[in-house]
């Protein structure tokens, strides 16, 4: 897997990501890199954005949270996990990974129900999502049957 820096606008340094995410997924069948996720505004989410090693409660709370969400509402959460074609990405991500359960328009439904009943966060604590190693997950890449 190439070394990726993320610059300082999020979009590469150097050799922007818009170099090798073209406008659709690319199929590559090498050993590492299996397919190049497509969309020419791919970017990393700002580091202040990761959930690796928060718990459910801690998530919830950073969604949540304008100074730590982008500056979004609740309203504008909705319509970016609802609308946004980078977010529906996750439901049309290529050859070989797994595609988000359910589907796009689903998740909107859900992120309403939650905002309407209120938009509780579970207490912080529990479980944290693991943090990846990339450079293993992308060896046991294998395209699908």
């Amino acid at each position: 897997m190439p070394v990726v820096s993320r610059g300082e606008d999020g979009h590469g340094e150097g050799l922007h990501c818009a170099s090798c995410h073209t406008a659709k997924n690319v199929w590559v069948g090498g050993t590492h890199i299996v397919t190049i996720p497509g969309n020419p505004k791919w970017a990393l989410a700002p580091a202040s954005m990761a959930w690796q090693g928060k718990s459910l409660g801690e998530i919830c709370a950073q969604i949540k949270d304008p100074a730590r969400n982008g500056g979004r509402t609740l309203a504008q959460i909705h319509d970016h996990m609802a609308n946004d074609e980078l977010v529906a990405w996750g439901w049309n991500p290529g050859l070989g990974r797994t595609p988000a359960p359910g589907t796009q328009a689903q998740l909107g439904e859900l992120i309403q129900a939650w905002i309407d009943t209120g938009a509780k966060c579970p207490a912080p604590g529990g479980t944290k999502v693991p943090s990846h190693d990339l450079k293993a997950e992308a060896g046991s890449m294998k395209p699908a049957v």
